[in-house]
């Protein structure tokens, strides 16, 4: 258990760095792939709620700590500047979206981890509504145009096609360490014998 959570936050700081190179898709209402919150979703979903709120804690205190460096310290497409929120809120934000993920832990025990890709999809969306919310009711207006709402929906679903190779990884490691990420379906559970006369 220990060595999978070491290799999760391995996977969780690997994430960090590889965002800084993945780019904004221009040509796909400015939508762009999110490693942090793609690695912490289905990572949620194959640990305990402690390890879960431990990773929700790195992976928001990750993000807010890119996010203060802010355009001066850095190219605004890495780092988009989030106005006046402050420090910790992302915290907040991951740990609502790992008991999504622990809500559906029962059936990606019994080996339908294909509805947890779905909800990783889901829950970057409800991310980054809330994130949108957030930010509008510290600048004291709301206004979600075409533009930001088609960015959002093509994040999400763009976040959630790349969760297969994730879950493929994580099994992978899970098998590797010895850490046994119990799939109740796919074990045939054996009927105790029956005497006959």
């Amino acid at each position: 258990m220990i060595r999978y959570t070491l290799a999760i936050l391995v996977m969780v700081v690997l994430a960090v760095i590889l965002q800084q190179f993945v780019p904004t898709l221009t040509g796909f209402f400015g939508s762009r792939l999110m490693l942090v919150p793609l690695v912490f979703l289905c990572s949620a979903v194959t640990v305990p709620t402690p390890i879960m709120l431990l990773l929700a804690f790195v992976c928001g205190f990750l993000t807010d700590a890119q996010n203060t460096l802010g355009p001066q310290h850095g190219d605004p497409e890495v780092y988009p500047p989030v106005e006046i929120m402050r420090f910790g809120y992302s915290i907040l934000l991951y740990g609502a979206m790992g008991y999504l993920m622990q809500g559906i832990q029962p059936l990606f025990r019994q080996g339908r981890w294909q509805f947890s890709a779905a909800l990783a999809g889901v829950a970057v969306l409800v991310y980054l509504l809330a994130e949108w919310l957030l930010v509008n009711f510290v600048r004291g207006g709301f206004s979600l145009g075409r533009p930001t709402l088609l960015m959002i929906l093509s994040t999400s679903a763009l976040t959630m096609l790349f969760s297969p190779p994730v879950f493929w990884i994580l099994f992978r490691l899970a098998e590797l360490f010895g850490y046994r990420i119990r799939f109740d379906g796919l074990t045939k559970k054996k009927r105790p014998p029956t005497l006959t006369a």
